[in-house]
């Protein structure tokens, strides 16, 4: 079949949101992935934890699904800060030799200009606001929430340290990808966002810039078909319905076809 890939593929979730038994994190990618042949598991990490704290948590369950199906490697296609979660794990866990290859899903590699504005506020006023947003997300489920330590991550000095203490390991097939929303009115959700990221950083998906998101092996921005573009909430398919009717060359009108994409690619280069 189209995606049975060698490895199964390891979806790691991003921030604000997390894997429940009622709504996924991944929309329809998960079943359209695994209806084309590919076996899929994804992250139960908290929504707004550290990279570390996460990533712990991640190896817990990754350990956990490679004993029980005596599955070799994974596969990862990360989203957002998921993709940070990802590489520390590989690089500073002792899990490269668990991991095939790394999928990253707009994942800011290389920080944030916008963060590092946002960031001058008053330190005072940044904390209360993170520890508001930690008691709610610790009543939705987060174990350990740290909104405050994983907002300091996106800042760029963040990064580039980030970047200097987990490196790309040998062995491992590393790719990235960016997204772009063509103008505010692509997302009702993001064009506040949209409008700030674009002031600092340019053309962005509500969140994140291109520049904030290459690594290694960028595969360059995906765009989507029609007039609305792709944002960050679609990336993971939120709406949980194709992006446009359009279904030409101009660009993605279904996000799942995006994944199959991938995991198409994946299973060419015998991963």
């Amino acid at each position: 079949m189209r995606c049975d890939t060698k490895y199964p593929i390891f979806l790691i979730h991003g921030m604000g949101f997390r894997e429940n038994k009622h709504i996924g994190y991944w929309g329809r990618i998960p079943k359209a992935l695994s209806d084309n042949g590919a076996t899929v598991i994804c992250s139960e990490q908290d929504a707004n934890g550290s990279i570390i704290g996460n990533a712990e948590q991640i190896q817990k369950q990754l350990a956990a699904f490679l004993e029980e199906s005596g599955t070799e490697k994974v596969n990862i296609i990360a989203h957002s800060k998921g993709g940070l979660e990802a590489r520390y794990l590989i690089s500073s866990m002792g899990m490269a030799d668990r991991v095939a290859s790394l999928t990253t899903v707009s994942t800011p590699h290389n920080g944030s200009k916008t963060v590092d504005r946002l960031m001058k506020l008053p330190q005072g006023l940044v904390r209360f606001g993170c520890g508001a947003v930690n008691l709610w997300f610790r009543i939705l489920g987060d174990s350990s929430p740290d909104t405050y330590n994983a907002v300091c991550s996106f800042r760029t000095a963040d990064a580039e340290k980030f970047n200097a203490e987990n490196p790309d390991i040998d062995g491992i097939y590393y790719q990235s990808y960016a997204f772009v929303m063509k103008n505010m009115l692509s997302d009702i959700f993001m064009w506040l966002p949209w409008l700030v990221v674009r002031h600092y950083e340019g053309e962005n998906d509500g969140l994140l810039s291109p520049d904030a998101v290459k690594w290694t092996n960028f595969k360059g921005i995906i765009r989507g078909a029609g007039r609305r573009g792709i944002s960050h909430c679609d990336e993971v398919d939120m709406r949980r319905s194709k992006l446009s009717k359009k279904s030409d060359n101009s660009g993605v009108a279904d996000i799942t076809e995006f994944y199959l994409s991938v995991a198409e690619d994946l299973k060419g280069m015998g991963l």
